[in-house]
C-alpha cells in the first residue's frame, strides 16, 4: 500500500485539503470523541531546529488522540553517523508516523523515499505545510473562504511564504506579496508560482502600503529565520519600512485581521501594539495548529 506523506503542498489534493479542514473543525468542536482514536499508535519527533508550536501541538494532539510521542532529537538525520535510509527503515518498524524538522528539505525527501510510515514536514528551509494548512483553517474560521479574499504578506520570502503561496491560490485566495527586491520568493525554488492557477492569484510588490490596499488579512513573519543569524544586521537594514504597524493597518480594509506564525520579534517585523491589538488573531492562529495537526494525523495514519 502506498504511504501518503506531507512534505509539501504537492502531496495533498484539493479534496484532501478540504477533508483536513473539515476534520480539524470536528476535533476542535468535539475533542472527546477522538480520545481513543490512536490507542497504541506512536509518533516520532525528529527536530534539528528549536520548536514551540509545531512540537507541542503534535505532542499534545497525539496524546489527545490516545497515542504516544517520542522525542528523537538525539538521532541526527545528516547521514554522518548513520545513513538516512537506514534510519528511515528502522524507525518505520517502531513508529506509526514521524515528524521531521530540518534545515535541509532534501533530507525530508530522502527520508520519505525509504519510509514505510507517513513522514510529515514539521518545517524545512523550503516549506512549512502544516503552518499553511492551519493558517487556511484560521482564515476560514474567522472570515470564511469568501470570493475575492485577499491576504497581504509583508516580509521575507521564506519557507512559510512558499507554503502559503502553494496553498492559498488553490482556494481562490489572492496574495499580495511585499518584500524587498532581493528577498522575494524565488522562481528557481518554486517554478510553479508562474503557472496556473498560482500566477493568477499571486501579485508581487516592493511597497507594503500598496500590497495591503484592499487586504482582508495581513500576514508577516520574522525577517531573520533560524540559521540566518549572520545576516541579521543586513536583513534588518533591508527590511526598514516593512514593519506591520498601526499606520500600515490603516491602509488595509476596515476590520483587517493580522496573522503571524510566531515567534515574533516585536519592534521589527511587527509592532507590539498590533500583536496585542484588536486586529490580531495571532493566538487563535497558534491554537489552531494543534487542531489541524490532529486532523493531519487522522488523515495520514492508518
Amino acid at each position: 500500500m502506498k504511504v501518503q506523506h506531507l512534505r509539501t503542498m504537492n502531496d495533498l489534493s484539493d479534496q484532501t485539503v478540504d477533508l483536513i479542514l473539515a476534520q480539524a473543525n470536528k476535533v476542535k468542536e468535539s475533542p472527546k470523541k477522538y480520545v481513543t482514536q490512536f490507542e497504541g499508535k506512536t509518533l516520532g519527533l525528529l527536530f534539528e531546529k528549536p520548536s514551540t508550536r509545531t512540537r507541542i501541538s503534535f505532542e499534545v494532539g497525539m496524546a489527545q488522540l490516545g497515542g504516544s510521542s517520542f522525542n528523537l532529537n538525539e538521532i541526527k538525520v545528516d547521514g554522518k553517523r548513520e545513513e538516512v535510509r537506514d534510519i528511515a527503515r528502522v524507525l518505520s518498524r517502531y513508529l506509526d508516523v514521524v515528524v521531521l524538522r530540518t534545515f535541509d528539505h532534501e533530507r525530508i525527501d530522502e527520508f520519505a523515499k525509504y519510509s514505510t510510515i507517513p513522514v510529515i514536514n514539521g518545517l524545512s528551509d523550503l516549506n512549512h505545510p502544516c503552518q499553511a494548512l492551519s493558517d487556511l483553517f484560521t482564515i476560514r474560521e474567522k472570515l470564511g473562504l469568501k470570493k475575492n479574499l485577499t491576504v497581504a504578506y509583508v516580509g521575507d520570502g521564506n519557507n512559510v511564504l512558499y507554503s502559503l503561496m502553494h496553498l492559498f491560490p488553490r482556494k481562490n485566495i489572492t496574495m499580495h506579496i511585499a518584500t524587498p527586491k532581493q528577498y522575494g520568493p524565488s522562481v528557481k525554488k518554486a517554478p510553479w508560482m508562474r503557472q496556473k492557477p498560482f500566477a493568477k492569484y499571486l501579485q508581487f510588490f516592493n511597497n507594503p502600503a500598496e500590497a495591503v490596499r484592499g487586504a482582508d488579512v495581513i500576514y508577516t513573519d520574522v525577517w531573520v529565520s533560524m540559521g540566518q543569524e549572520k545576516l541579521a544586521q543586513k536583513k534588518i537594514k533591508a527590511f526598514k519600512g516593512f514593519q506591520v504597524n498601526a499606520a500600515l493597518l490603516k491602509k488595509a480594509n476596515a476590520g483587517v485581521k493580522v496573522m503571524h506564525c510566531l515567534p515574533c520579534h516585536r519592534g521589527y517585523e511587527i509592532s507590539d501594539e498590533v500583536v496585542e491589538g484588536k486586529h490580531s488573531i495571532v493566538l487563535d492562529q497558534a491554537e489552531n495548529r494543534m487542531h489541524v495537526q490532529k486532523a493531519i494525523l487522522l488523515k495520514l495514519v492508518k
